[in-house]
């Protein structure tokens, strides 16, 4: 819970390099009380400052080092750390400043609470600068508290049936139209693979699809289709997965989780495209009629696979959704999945993988990204290594013989399923913060939405 003061306390933030300087300026006791508790402006490190006669005066936020711009990360823990009261902003900083600032401090309130109400908890409130895009600070907070809370709840709760009642809930929020494909229905539409992967589960597989248009009728448009991995749990399938590897596969479905917070960003800022979300939703469980090594999988493209391995199961579920996604031709297409733990064994938990079909491309997204403090790194699609997808009874192998660069072999798979897009964009995550850090809790994380939405409002623009 958040406790407000009678009235605001100013708060500094201030670098290691600015403190001297500051110090210089003040009151001879606030140069006394910042000696005495041998404060220098550390990163994450808060001071509460008394007046002459003990009562608070002012408050002092470390932002570190000086390296590059603020980041909310500067500043997320600051509702956690500093004592419980009201603050405003004592300097002056930029509308893109406060604005981070204010996301930052809402970014490190978020709690989740589903099944054990959090400890009674006092947290410091920032009034929210003049100059700060509120809206938009509302809008992230809800997207990404939406995408966190998803990824953080165990399949026990959020299967198949749940999830695609999610992406219904957000096409229901913006009068989009939802459609819905469900257990043999796949195979009746052509979508055999979704169907394999998910058949032995106790809830069917099924794809779920929003369509939306910034006005009703409008022709001639840009197409957007976005496409997220929806595993709402992974075992493995028959070539299982070691108890260790299968404790965190509740966030499998971070993918279709980044996804729909996404589209309801763009769908709320009223982006100038045709929007298409597709979210192949499937359990990878073992039972009797589970799919099998060895077994050789139809697909949307008419492509068969053999499988080399069940636990490849992402790349299965998303080469039908992205092959219906790239008969129509889109602008573009992006893709979100959990799909690798090489890439995160090439770039740690907090990049994720960015793969397209140019250079130029993954760049621009790569730099939208990083403005906004929500980085991924551009990975090469090196066609070099695609004849090591290669099978002697099928099109091609779900794995490559080859136990090397994994992330870009996953990435040449789901590669072939496209052929009429103009561009594509494929994002291997994460989609989730393993160690403790200030506003960071251990838990879901849902990376590149920010970005990737920055991104597509320069690139389609609003109406």
């Amino acid at each position: 819970m958040t406790v407000e003061g009678s009235a605001a306390l100013s708060l500094w933030l201030l670098y290691e390099e600015e403190i001297e300087g500051w110090n210089n300026t003040q009151a001879a006791h606030v140069a006394a009380w910042l000696g005495e508790h041998q404060f220098k402006a550390e990163k994450h490190r808060v001071l509460l400052v008394p007046d002459a006669h003990g009562s608070a005066l002012l408050a002092i936020a470390g932002l570190g080092k000086r390296q590059g711009e603020l980041s909310l990360w500067h500043v997320s823990g600051l509702a956690e750390r500093l004592p419980p009261r009201r603050y405003r902003l004592a300097q002056d900083f930029t509308a893109a400043e406060a604005t981070v600032i204010c996301l930052g401090f809402a970014y490190g309130a978020y709690r989740y609470q589903r099944y054990r109400p959090a400890k009674p908890e006092r947290l410091a409130v920032l009034e929210t600068p003049e100059n700060a895009d509120r809206a938009y600070v509302a809008l992230a907070i809800e997207a990404l508290t939406w995408a966190r809370d998803w990824i953080n709840t165990p399949a026990s709760d959020l299967g198949p049936s749940k999830l695609a009642a999610a992406v219904r809930a957000v096409a229901e929020r913006h009068q989009a139209h939802y459609r819905e494909w469900l257990g043999d229905e796949l195979l009746t539409a052509n979508f055999p693979a979704i169907h394999a992967v998910g058949r032995a589960s106790a809830e069917p597989p099924r794809l779920a699809e929003i369509r939306w248009s910034p006005r009703h009728g409008a022709t001639g448009l840009p197409r957007l289709a976005l496409v997220g991995k929806g595993v709402c749990f992974d075992s493995g399938g028959l070539d299982i997965k070691p108890s260790a590897g299968m404790a965190l596969m509740k966030k499998d479905m971070g993918g279709a989780a980044v996804a729909l917070a996404l589209a309801h960003m763009l769908m709320s800022r009223g982006l100038n495209a045709e929007l298409q979300v597709l979210v192949p939703i499937v359990e990878n469980s073992i039972g009797g009629n589970a799919y099998r090594p060895g077994d050789v999988l139809a697909t949307r493209k008419g492509l068969r696979v053999e499988v080399g391995n069940t636990d490849a199961e992402g790349r299965l579920v998303l080469c039908d959704a992205l092959a219906l996604a790239d008969a129509e031709r889109p602008d573009l297409i992006i893709d979100f999945a959990t799909l690798t733990g090489a890439a995160r064994v090439a770039l740690g938990p907090e990049l994720p993988a960015l793969f397209g079909t140019s250079d130029a491309l993954t760049a621009d997204v790569a730099r939208s990204c990083a403005a906004v403090h929500d980085p991924v790194w551009p990975m090469p699609l090196w066609m070099g290594y695609d004849e090591e997808l290669g099978s002697k009874i099928a099109d091609l192998n779900n794995v490559a013989s080859s136990g090397l660069a994994g992330a870009i072999f996953g990435a040449l798979f789901l590669r072939r399923f496209i052929s009429a897009a103009k561009e594509w964009l494929h994002l291997d995550l994460y989609a989730w913060n393993p160690k403790e850090r200030p506003g960071r809790a251990v838990g879901a994380e849902a990376q590149a939405v920010r970005g990737v939405y920055s991104y597509l409002l320069d690139r389609y623009g609003t109406v």
